[in-house]
């Protein structure tokens, strides 16, 4: 069987059920036989009517009386029927579901599975399953329920795979590392178990095709990037011995580490394709003057790509202090930069060493002389598509090399698969006078009580660092609402939005200076907050997420984040790391409303300062799909395989190692090289 060819092969499917498989994604005959059941219902043994209780409920029977009615006042169709067996008789009702009406025969017995409650003072069987006895195998007692797509229920999947049962033994194999003949076992075996130990061999099968192939993708990129060439950088370790012994505080050994990693990759003339991935405040902007003063030396330009004007003019500022007096001259180049045109000529002749810039950059006009380095910040915020215009503006034909940033720690297991292809840096330390920022749940009643008298004794704080500003008598707090304005539609409509909360904080702290800051400003007005807080002119900044990549205030030393429950907990750690980036004790308070109980990703935030600990928590709460599509433009479906199965992840890598070692396999499993170039679309930076 070729499995590309179009789902039109399988029994019942003509062209226009072929059209709503489309829709769903559904076009080829492998893309069928792997719409895999979401569940399975087990009819092994039904409850008799008469000893039903409240809760879910299989019974067998035979159903009358089905009528279909519009609710009045409620656009809402309601079809009712009655379920008997020799012990009595039940009601069943489904919200517009009208084709219930026409599904069953009288005389014909069937499964119902559904919630028992009690509904409009009646005790009903609310939107049950429906499954024909003589369709269920006996011995099993089990069937999968598949999701529907547009007109599609669950029962016609069931009747396009029965007709298609013959079908199975065609299957192709797939992978060299299993027996042959398992694929398609495996496949058959979980559309039609005869148990649920069926079910999980198949499952686990098949979650180990899916590691296979994004692990092969990700090491086939590898190999696609080794075959670049680019400019060797020589380690010059005077200079940079003299370098480091000027700074006015320590590296730490993480720092030192992945500082030697990144120079042993530079001096080869294959691309370093590097990940320094660290916590906020862990130092990773000193790592990557090390690496831009490295190259420099050896006479390449260095551009350094942030997400953020804010961000860009501050690693501006941070860098050209460090590396001017060294000789290396520095430049910006954001949007707001006045005379980009006589800058962008400086850039193109190689006047400028290190250009520090947005997506300024990434314009067709900007060229370079010899761009040798990339440094791409908080990597996830950019496409690839954006990381790939970087990287191609080497205008000698070589591929720079490139160093990504991240302050959003990576899970172990997403290193090993999703990004194999690239060299992992990991800074596990802080420097030297940090301090694990304190954090409390507090709930919203409990702020007047607990949290303003804490916010006085910090605003009286004597300020760690001076403000150039006038009017900061103390240190400096960011409060973080959800909303923008009162009113907003969707989940945040209850949030206390930001003007609310500043004029309320106002009335609270009537001798403080009291600003707001959120998305919809003009850059211009955002930047102008931001700085007056950096300054110290402002005393607390209340303010949407846009400060979770912001400047450095060492002097904010407390974090209050309104409706923490509605946040993920990689944002509420990012959040999080804009205090604590000084010497003064710093805290976190996550307000809770309602009477909800706080959630996992709350507690584990309140006792860890880990980012990597949490990060590995927050994959197992939210699984691999949401993390990935935050870190990295486009989405990861894995439709079986877990994340957090390190142990199936090492038995993929040594089989796909074994794979690699013979290049005619690239050619035999033609179908496994056709399926993995989604994956490789997808994990490439290059």
């Amino acid at each position: 069987m070729n499995l590309f060819d179009s789902v039109e092969s399988i029994k019942g499917v003509g062209p226009k059920t072929a059209e709503v498989l489309k829709k769903a994604g559904i076009k080829t005959m492998r893309d069928f036989f792997y719409t895999l059941p979401r569940d399975y219902e087990t009819y092994a043994a039904p409850t008799s009517i008469n000893e039903i209780r409240p809760g879910k409920v299989v019974i067998k029977g035979k159903i009358d009386s089905l009528t279909t009615r519009r609710a009045r006042h409620r656009n809402l169709t309601i079809t009712e029927g009655i379920v008997r067996d020799e012990t009595g008789g039940v009601k069943v009702v489904w919200f517009n579901q009208n084709y219930r009406a026409r599904q069953f025969t009288p005389e014909k017995e069937y499964y119902f599975t559904g919630n028992y409650e009690l509904k409009n003072g009646r005790w009903s069987i609310i939107s049950p399953s429906a499954a024909l006895v003589s369709d269920i195998d006996p011995t099993s007692g089990l069937t999968p329920i598949y999701v529907a797509h547009g007109s599609l229920k669950s029962h016609d999947f069931k009747r396009f795979f029965n007709g298609a049962r013959g079908k199975f033994a065609e299957i192709p194999d797939l992978l060299p590392t299993v027996k042959p003949g398992t694929r398609r076992e495996m496949l058959f075996r979980a559309h039609f178990p005869n148990s649920p130990k069926d079910i999980e061999v198949s499952r686990q099968y098949l979650a180990y095709e899916e590691l296979f192939e994004l692990i092969l993708a990700a090491k086939l990129n590898r190999r696609e990037n080794e075959k670049l060439k680019s400019v060797s950088v020589p380690f010059d370790a005077e200079k940079i011995r003299g370098f480091v012994a000027s700074l006015p505080f320590k590296l730490t050994n993480a720092q030192r580490r992945a500082t030697w990693e990144i120079f042993q990759n530079m001096e080869k003339s294959v691309p370093m394709n590097r990940l320094l991935q660290g916590d906020v405040g862990s130092g990773k902007t000193m790592v990557a003057a090390l690496a831009a003063y490295e190259t420099i030396l050896s006479g390449g330009q260095v551009a350094l790509l942030a997400p953020t004007a804010i961000l860009a003019t501050q690693h501006f500022d941070s860098l050209s202090s460090l590396l001017e007096p060294f000789g290396v001259k520095t430049a910006l180049l954001i949007g707001a930069t006045k005379q980009k045109p006589a800058l962008k000529r400086q850039i193109a002749s190689g006047e400028i060493n290190l250009i520090i810039g947005t997506h300024a950059l990434l314009t067709d006009d900007t060229e370079f002389h010899n761009l040798a380095l990339t440094i791409i910040d908080e990597q996830h915020r950019f496409g690839v598509e954006q990381r790939q215009k970087m990287v191609l503006k080497s205008p000698q034909g070589l591929a720079p090399h490139l160093l990504s940033m991240t302050a959003t720690p990576i899970p172990r297991s997403l290193q090993l698969t999703v990004f194999g292809d690239l060299d992992v840096s990991i800074l596990d330390e802080l420097p030297a006078g940090r301090q694990p920022v304190e954090t409390k749940i507090l709930e919203e009643v409990e702020m007047r009580e607990k949290l303003y008298p804490k916010m006085r004794e910090i605003l009286a704080e004597k300020p760690d660092i001076k403000g150039k500003g006038t009017k900061m008598h103390g240190q400096q707090i960011y409060w973080i609402c959800k909303a923008i304005e009162d009113g907003m539609k969707g989940p945040i409509s209850e949030a206390t939005s930001v003007k609310t909360r500043t004029n309320k904080l106002r009335e609270v702290f009537p001798d403080k200076t009291i600003e707001y800051l959120h998305g919809k400003m003009k850059p211009a007005e955002k930047n102008a907050v931001m700085e007056r807080f950096a300054n110290g002119e402002i005393d607390i900044l209340v303010s949407t997420t846009v400060v979770e990549v912001g400047v450095d205030v060492p002097n904010a030393t407390l974090m209050v984040i309104e409706n923490a429950e509605s946040y993920g907990l990689a944002q509420l750690h990012q959040l999080r790391g804009r205090v604590g980036r000084g010497a003064s004790k710093a805290y976190c308070f996550l307000i809770t409303s309602g009477d909800i109980q706080p959630s996992r990703r709350l507690r584990e935030l309140e006792k860890s300062n880990d980012g990597f600990y949490l990060a590995e928590v927050d994959l197992k709460i939210r699984g691999p799909g949401e993390i990935y599509g935050s870190l990295q433009h486009g989405a990861l479906d894995l439709r079986i395989a877990s994340l957090s199965d390190t142990k199936l992840i090492a038995r993929a890598q040594m089989d796909v190692e074994d794979f690699l070692q013979n290049p005619e396999n690239m050619v035999k499993y033609k179908e496994l090289m056709a399926g993995i170039a989604k994956y490789q679309q997808l994990t490439t930076l290059n």
